[in-house]
């Protein structure tokens, strides 16, 4: 229960000036930029804009500025933001077997059509404090891209595909739900659960992703391919008869080749989880790819027996906005609910005092 606090403006204005001067830093410091952020702290812009649901890195590098470099409240910014545009028209479905690669990993074959591609990755680096980070000593050289832009990198999973080796992927023609103008009523479709995932709390997905390969899930799971890279957006214009690019963004796609699964009428296969992320979030897109195949569990009439196929849980708990704002909103006043509580307990201590003191000494006793 929420209570009204008169005279407290004050207080407040005072510690929203409090909060900006902190954010400022030591005035002989230059100022953090919006630039320096999009371009040097792009890992974290990234999942600010994966979790807040909107594509603009200068927006989430103001949020992360203006939150500092607290990333869940720069998502919470980011989504404010977001509910005050027009929603215009549905883009068409990405195509990313046209993405403009800048990295590709298979772990499932060594030799796959397109070659693998390492990319920008923390993945083989010395976990070492560069001494260089403390100053403007570390210069980055251009690297030249050697793979030709339009080679063919057809997907591990559409090779297996091929041969009969891991479930179809069947596009749906059905115009998808939205998670963000439409309660969810369980049980959801799959592309409701994806768009949970996708705004999910990194972190969280990560635990639930991890449980599943400690055992708390049927996943035995294998990275069938890691892209990332450039994709065109598209929208069908109806007064020009076709659709139009109106601009491109970065992502991360994920397949995770799991556990095989067979049936009376066809043999055993692989089955499939999926994750696609804004931005360059590999750990995100594996989480994702891993706790959606886990949430499959019906499909293949497997028992839900661990958190990570119990769709309500996930799907109630992975969104840190609501999170955070269900946990931080106990700093706020409860005077009036705490006073009942302890009014409460106080009487029920008297009642056990008076209790204990009506009770005979040989009762005691025995």
């Amino acid at each position: 229960m929420y209570v009204a606090v008169k005279g407290g403006e004050t207080a407040i204005s005072n510690a929203h000036r409090l909060m900006a001067n902190r954010r400022r830093g030591d005035r002989n410091v230059p100022a953090l930029s919006v630039e320096q952020i999009v371009n040097q702290l792009s890992l974290g812009v990234d999942r600010v804009m994966a979790e807040g649901s909107l594509y603009d890195p200068e927006l989430a590098a103001m949020a992360v500025r203006q939150a500092r470099g607290d990333l869940i409240e720069a998502i919470f910014l980011l989504r404010a933001y977001r509910t005050t545009l027009p929603r215009f028209s549905n883009a068409r479905p990405i195509d990313t077997n046209r993405m403009r690669i800048e990295r590709r990993v298979s772990a499932t074959f060594k030799d796959i059509p397109g070659g693998q591609l390492l990319g920008p990755t923390f993945d083989y680096t010395h976990r070492l404090i560069d001494p260089s980070m403390a100053g403007d000593e570390a210069v980055a050289h251009p690297v030249k891209r050697e793979r030709p832009t339009d080679e063919s990198c057809p997907r591990v999973t559409d090779l297996l595909d091929s041969q009969g080796l891991i479930e179809a992927d069947v596009p749906s023609n059905d115009e998808p739900g939205d998670l963000t103008r439409e309660a969810i009523a369980y049980p959801v479709g799959r592309e409701i659960r994806l768009q949970a995932l996708t705004r999910g709390d990194e972190g969280f997905l990560l635990a639930l992703g991890y449980s599943t390969q400690r055992g708390y899930g049927r996943t035995h799971p294998f990275v069938g391919e890691i892209r990332i890279g450039m994709v065109d957006v598209e929208v069908e214009v109806p007064e020009v008869g076709f659709a139009v690019c109106i601009g491109a963004i970065r992502v991360t796609e994920c397949q995770m080749v799991s556990q095989f699964k067979g049936s009376g009428d066809s043999p055993p296969r692989f089955t499939r989880g999926y994750g696609l992320i804004f931005g360059q979030s590999e750990r995100k897109a594996m989480a994702m790819s891993l706790v959606d195949r886990a949430m499959r569990a019906d499909e293949f009439n497997e028992q839900r027996l661990a958190p990570a196929q119990d769709e309500e849980f996930v799907l109630e708990h992975c969104d840190n906005v609501q999170a955070t704002g269900f946990v931080e909103h106990l700093k706020l006043p409860h005077y009036v609910d705490f006073q009942a509580e302890l009014d409460l307990l106080r009487t029920l201590r008297r009642e056990a005092a008076m209790a204990s003191a009506d009770t005979p000494m040989s009762e005691a006793a025995e």
